[in-house]
């Protein structure tokens, strides 16, 4: 595939992440190119910036032949509609998360892109971040042996929340996911993968402490894998003032023969007898650039995958089932907080990721 002419890439959105894509194509990922943007006031800058065309809308772009495949980095409300329009045209897809906010919209569009034979990919960026991903080389590698327990936190302030709202409103849209499970989703992806299983169930309490009127900034959930590992999540978007010491993203594993400790956006040690050792250090990075080399290295792997993935005829490292499972356990959470009881995830002794049951919550229809 070396001597393959470059995959044509179409972004749809021109927020922070598109930007970002847009910078990972010209500098970093091999194999593929930048050919058009659509999508939001700032196309036309994002679309000249990068030397690309403007395409008038989405429907234009994934009409443009010179488009093989496409990047969706809008509103996860906007997903299915572009990702079922894409797959029609027969262009490969990646979508940001959260990949929709129902499960049914994630079963749509996975089965659109079935029918189109074209792959679909799912962002889940911590996956690729350097501390989590030598991490997990090292589960699969044995080196704690078989996992037990994992607690994961993930913190900001309540400014930052705030912030947040004000700049991308959308976050707030009734239809969409939400804030919480906005934020939650990649820390729901990141336990499942180290955890190695399907959900059987989750409990879990969400609120809001401050005066905010956005609910749920507050979620605690403990989860229930197949494999016997048990995990906690705690994503709190509303601490007062600072946040605990290191990372905002912290991850800790117990093995059978080991413990490892993560912060996402610093460093991974490890412990496999009395002390520590620390594997790897992350450098530093600026998460608010959406240009900073170091921030662009997950991404620019993710985008990396997709455009192997595509050469290759091979399903992604990340599919379609693995961003409905993640909605599918954020969807599940808010209902076990509501019901004030655990929510089953699945039916049976050993599920496939295609058996995750289609019946989990599922707000909006």
């Amino acid at each position: 595939m070396a001597d393959s002419a470059p995959i044509g890439i179409g972004i749809i959105g021109s927020g922070f992440m598109a930007r970002s894509y847009a910078a990972c194509l010209a500098s970093y990922v091999q194999g593929a190119r930048l050919v058009a943007v659509a999508g939001g006031s700032r196309a036309p800058q994002l679309a000249a910036d990068y030397g690309v065309t403007a395409a008038i809308d989405a429907s234009t772009l994934v009409e443009d032949p010179s488009v093989d495949a496409v990047i969706i980095a809008t509103p996860e409300v906007a997903h299915r509609d572009q990702t079922i329009l894409a797959a029609r045209a027969g262009k490969h897809v990646l979508v940001e998360k959260p990949m929709a906010p129902t499960v049914r919209q994630c079963d749509e569009m996975i089965e659109a892109c079935n029918q189109a034979n074209v792959q679909l990919m799912v962002v889940q960026s911590q996956r690729f971040r350097g501390v989590h991903r030598r991490a997990y080389e090292s589960l699969s590698n044995g080196q704690i042996g078989n996992v037990r327990q994992i607690r994961h936190w993930s913190h900001q302030t309540e400014s930052f929340s705030a912030a947040l709202a004000a700049q991308n409103p959308f976050v707030l849209d009734p239809v969409g996911i939400g804030l919480q499970m906005g934020w939650s989703v990649h820390s729901f992806d990141l336990v499942r993968w180290l955890a190695g299983s399907e959900a059987r169930s989750v409990f879990a309490h969400a609120t809001t402490y401050s005066g905010s009127t956005v609910s749920d900034l507050s979620l605690m959930a403990q989860i229930e894998f197949l494999n016997g590992v048990t995990a906690q999540i705690w994503v709190c978007l509303e601490m007062p003032g600072a946040t605990f010491a290191g990372s905002p993203l912290q991850t800790q594993v117990v093995g059978e023969s080991g413990l490892m400790s993560l912060d996402g956006y610093a460093h991974f040690d490890l412990s496999t007898g009395a002390g520590w050792e620390r594997i790897w250090q992350q450098p530093p990075m600026n998460l608010s650039d959406p240009s900073d080399p170091a921030r662009l290295e997950s991404f620019s792997q993710v985008v990396q995958e997709f455009v192997d993935a595509i050469q290759a005829q091979r399903p992604p490292s990340v599919t379609g089932l693995d961003g409905r499972a993640a909605v599918a356990l954020c969807l599940a959470a808010l209902e076990s907080a509501k019901r004030g009881q655990p929510v089953n995830l699945v039916s049976g002794n050993t599920p496939q990721q295609s058996q995750v049951k289609s019946t989990c919550p599922d707000y909006h229809n």
